[in-house]
């Protein structure tokens, strides 16, 4: 028997960097996101032998322990790892050795919550070889709280939550790791039409989002007011972004974009630079009017929206830098599970 898992990845649309603590901590965060046809999987074959193997495909990476209730976090597959150190102190252990094969169709540190994402997706393959009691919110705090906390890796709470519920969401952060998950009953034109005109757009480069996160949460501990007055905006944006999107005033949503880009270079320093400033305002003079860096900024995957049948202008405007366009639709379920 195999046991196996996928969950979508994400883009945010709006308030994003408000679900980070201590800022949803102090204030609430709110970020309006939609899960896409970009996928983390995760398989689990038992094996008789007293052995454990993780390989990474799409990373070429692999290790190899004898089976025990702790593997070390070192650096190599500390997802995978973090997972299983956690279903052993809750759950005792796993009846068997085994192979856990992960896959993610997004390279790391693309912005579209691939490491988040793939967290789920092992949870999601240990819940259906274990059969544990786990429902959305309990597999999405308990990937929150392997991530976050117990590997110390800076991030904010969407991800997991966009992963495990999947479709369009208007997310809620409160103090003490409270999320309300909020789908939004969004009508199939609106979406068809938001997915026609925006554009995702992958840059060619990456970056390391944890140093980004690290200094927006320091503005926040350090009271830098024009950082906060921007995450209060963002947050503003998301409400903005919920109604447009129900209201089906879908080409109000570049603009909307184009208000939150703003915003978000003032949170911290290193969201965008130079190249990412030039892709931008190139994809506005071919059309677009509005857009922004998915995730935490830095690289990885940018947005363009492209009202009236402008893509192909703004396509053809940014053929002659590096990047690649990539095909996506709306997806309306999360996490899934099965096994064979």
């Amino acid at each position: 028997m195999i046991y196996r898992s996928k969950a979508p990845l994400r883009i945010g649309l709006a308030g994003g960097g408000t679900d980070v603590n201590p800022y949803c901590d102090i204030y609430g965060g709110a970020i309006l996101n939609a899960t896409i046809s970009l996928y983390a999987y995760a398989s689990i074959e038992p094996l008789n032998e007293h052995t454990i193997i993780i390989e990474a495909k799409d990373r070429n990476e692999k290790a190899e322990y004898e089976k025990t209730d702790s593997l070390p976090i070192d650096g190599k597959l500390d997802l995978a790892k973090g997972v299983y150190n956690r279903i052993v102190k809750d759950y005792g252990g796993v009846p068997s050795g085994f192979r856990l094969t992960t896959f993610v169709d997004a390279p790391a540190g693309s912005g579209l919550g691939t490491s988040s994402t793939l967290m789920v997706a092992i949870l999601g393959a240990f819940t259906e070889w274990l059969q544990l009691p786990l429902g959305e919110y309990d597999i999405a705090h308990l990937a929150y709280q392997v991530e976050r906390v117990e590997l110390a890796m800076a991030g904010g709470k969407q991800d997991q939550y966009a992963a495990t519920f999947g479709g369009v969401n208007f997310m809620e952060f409160y103090e003490g790791d409270r999320v309300i998950v909020n789908p939004l009953r969004v009508k199939p034109k609106y979406l068809f039409e938001l997915g026609n005109n925006l554009l995702l757009y992958f840059t060619a480069t990456s970056r390391l989002s944890s140093t980004i996160i690290e200094a927006q949460s320091q503005n926040v501990v350090d009271k830098n007011q024009g950082s906060i007055d921007a995450m209060h905006q963002l947050k503003e944006q998301a409400r903005m972004m919920k109604e447009a999107l129900l209201k089906g005033k879908i080409d109000d949503i570049g603009y909307i974009l184009d208000y939150g880009f703003r915003y978000k270079k003032q949170m911290a320093t290193g969201i965008s630079n130079s190249k990412m400033d030039e892709l931008y305002e190139t994809a506005l003079r071919a059309g677009a009017t509005g857009g922004k860096i998915s995730g935490a900024g830095g690289g990885g995957f940018m947005m363009f929206y492209c009202p009236a049948n402008k893509s192909y202008a703004v396509k053809d405007a940014l053929s002659k830098y590096e990047g690649t366009f990539t095909p996506y639709q709306f997806t309306e379920h999360g996490l899934f599970t099965w096994s064979i």
